[in-house]
C-alpha cells in the first residue's frame, strides 16, 4: 500500500478543517473556496480572450462539436 504524502498547502488545509464546528462554517469556507477558483478561471478566460486564442469564431466551433465518449 502508497504511503500518502501531503504538501505544505494540504498540511494547512486539513489543519483549518480541523476546526470547523458546525457545518454552517464548512459550508462558508467550501463557498470561499469555489469563488477563489471560479474568478482564477475567469482571470485564465480573460487572458485567453486577450491574447486572441479563444474569440468568437473558437466559441462558435465549440457549439458544434461532438465529444462524446464512443461506447462499443
Amino acid at each position: 500500500m502508497e504511503r500518502t504524502v501531503f504538501n505544505q498547502a494540504q498540511l494547512q488545509i486539513l489543519d483549518l478543517l480541523s476546526r470547523v464546528d458546525s457545518e454552517k462554517t464548512l459550508n462558508e469556507i467550501r463557498d470561499l473556496l469555489a469563488d477563489y477558483f471560479a474568478r482564477k478561471a475567469e482571470e485564465e478566460i480573460d487572458a485567453l480572450w486577450e491574447s486572441g486564442r479563444l474569440n468568437e469564431q473558437v466559441l462558435e466551433e465549440w457549439k458544434h462539436e461532438h465529444m462524446r465518449t464512443p461506447y462499443k
